[in-house]
């Protein structure tokens, strides 16, 4: 017996699943980064580095996995642009973190505005408000960090952690919202 697919499901649980695992990881981001990244350690600098690379790693599994790079140009240039920040962030770690925070406040300019337009994207898909939101949200404290990074005071981790935390709380909305979508029009279609 053959199964019929039904796009909208496989995409909501494939995007459930995804905003679980982006929330459990910058989840262990911001705690690794009030524990083992306090101050500026070498462990600081290496989570620093590692957000955005995962960031990048994360936009290039769902592009593929949501019907290709091509299909998926804003999460692609998210990917592109996640990399090179990556590597902007470890050059800037030289610099200082006035440098470091700068370059995340244009990541995150840049990757909000992205994430706003995937979730407009795939706004049937469910769930696609709080990405937009989260994406806005995104880009409005990129323009913070700049300005901070224009300060007199040191930046920290600590100063992009809730940033992270903030991100988390979005992709746990998303994956709960989809989830209790798919599981309530499980039961209604058992019911008819």
């Amino acid at each position: 017996m053959t199964t019929i697919q039904h796009p909208v499901r496989d995409t909501s649980r494939w995007l459930s699943s995804y905003y679980f695992l982006r929330a459990g990881v910058s989840v262990g981001w911001v705690a690794a980064a009030f524990t083992i990244g306090k101050g500026m350690s070498p462990a600081a600098g290496a989570l620093l580095v590692a957000y955005p690379a995962w960031d990048a790693v994360a936009n290039l599994i769902d592009a593929r996995r949501s019907g290709g790079l091509a299909a998926n140009p804003s999460q692609s240039l998210n990917a592109a642009a996640s990399t090179v920040v990556a590597i902007a962030v470890a050059v800037a770690l030289e610099r200082g973190l006035h440098a470091v925070l700068a370059v995340f406040g244009v990541w995150a300019i840049l990757s909000g505005l992205l994430q706003l337009a995937t979730g407009v994207r795939r706004w049937q898909a469910g769930a696609q408000w709080a990405m937009a939101l989260s994406g806005a949200q995104s880009a409005l404290a990129g323009t913070h960090f700049i300005v901070k990074a224009k300060g007199a005071a040191t930046p920290g981790i600590a100063d992009i952690a809730p940033y992270a935390a903030f991100g988390a709380f979005y992709f746990l909305v998303s994956a709960v919202w989809l989830t209790v979508a798919r599981l309530r029009k499980r039961a209604a279609e058992r019911t008819a």
